[in-house]
């Protein structure tokens, strides 16, 4: 498993996929989605993408999936830490509402 690293720095940019921006870009997105989605994605640019409740790849620990809602009710988020991108980031790949 990967170690968390820490530059000092607070948070890591949280970049959008075009896949996930054309999703929440899409006026068909349930207006009961826009909260949830964006509030995770604050939670994954504050904490450096070790988000409580979130679970780690095996084969592929820079890559989480985060279950969006109480319990995962609501769906999930998929995201990358590119922590040796220049700048560093997080990058959302997916997101699956159920």
């Amino acid at each position: 498993m990967s170690e968390p690293f820490d530059d000092g720095s607070e948070g890591l940019p949280c970049v959008l996929s075009e896949d996930v921006t054309a999703f929440m870009t899409d006026p068909a997105l349930p207006p009961w989605a826009m909260g949830p989605v964006v509030a995770a994605m604050v939670e994954i640019g504050e904490t450096r993408g070790l988000v409580a409740g979130s679970t780690v790849a095996e084969d592929w620990p820079e890559c989480r999936l985060l279950p969006l809602g109480e319990d995962g009710a609501l769906g999930i988020i998929e995201y990358v830490i590119a922590k040796d991108a220049v700048p560093p980031q997080v990058i959302v790949t997916r997101v699956l509402l159920y």
